[in-house]
């Protein structure tokens, strides 16, 4: 904590259910792996911890956190045993009102370093915020050089005129969401993981982010400039997620 040095994962249940639990995981010891942080849980011992945590509370609908920073290290710098905090939360689901609304963005020169770690530093996203309200924005889209990267808590998504869908393949985290949504989004269209530039959002006929909170909005404002405002693609693709995360 002192040096802000760790690494999280969030996941959704419902119905006491836990949400794509295993890509989550999956997720959660890369980002450990890559931080060199030894997790003293093995995978079914943690689904196990996470289960009973659940079976406790007895909250239906929610998320839980996994936290794990660098431990209580013996000169503040080193790295130590990890220290692991699960913690269990209420949040409301997006509603079809926020779905019709969509969001705004503005759109700022950063990268953050490490993007492929889930880590705790929101340091710049954080700092962003005046900025945001600012220019009554919902959110920030990082880019470097004209070229769009990643909002800190969700990844970015466009569809051209010819229905393609495109997302930054590069310096992004990838998100689980992120990741089903291209699995659907394959059955019925043309989909690319490449660079997107300002220009390409510009030209866009629609635009949308995707995380586990937010799970699919539309994208309608950016830098001020309003999109073409569709929501075809978007909302097919919202529908077949909701119903996946309901049904795995």
């Amino acid at each position: 904590m002192q040096r802000g040095y760790g690494i999280f994962d969030f996941f959704k249940f419902k119905d006491s259910r836990p949400v794509f639990l295993d890509d989550h995981l999956d997720r959660f010891y890369k980002s450990a792996e890559e931080m060199r942080l030894n997790i003293n849980y093995s995978r079914d011992q943690l689904k196990d911890v996470l289960h009973t945590l659940i079976t406790k509370n007895n909250i239906a609908d929610g998320g839980i956190r996994i936290t794990v920073t660098g431990g209580y290290s013996p000169d503040g710098f080193q790295l130590n045993q990890p220290n692991l905090v699960i913690s269990q939360h209420t949040f409301p689901s997006p509603t079809k009102e926020q779905f019709e609304k969509g969001i705004e963005l503005i759109s700022y020169p950063h990268q953050r370093q490490m993007p492929h770690v889930k880590s705790i530093d929101y340091l710049m996203a954080i700092w962003l915020q005046p900025l945001i309200r600012q220019h009554n924005a919902d959110d920030v889209l990082y880019q470097k050089d004209g070229i769009v990267s990643e909002c800190p808590r969700s990844n970015f998504f466009i569809v051209t005129k010819n229905n393609t869908i495109i997302t930054p393949a590069e310096n992004i985290l990838k998100g689980v969401s992120r990741m089903k949504l291209i699995d659907i989004a394959k059955k019925y269209f043309q989909v690319e993981e490449k660079i997107i530039t300002l220009d390409d959002i510009a030209n866009a006929k629609e635009a949308f982010i995707s995380s586990t909170t937010k799970l699919l909005l539309p994208v309608f404002r950016i830098d001020g400039t309003i999109l073409k405002g569709e929501t075809t693609v978007a909302a097919k693709l919202h529908d077949e997620l909701d119903n996946l995360s309901r049904s795995s």
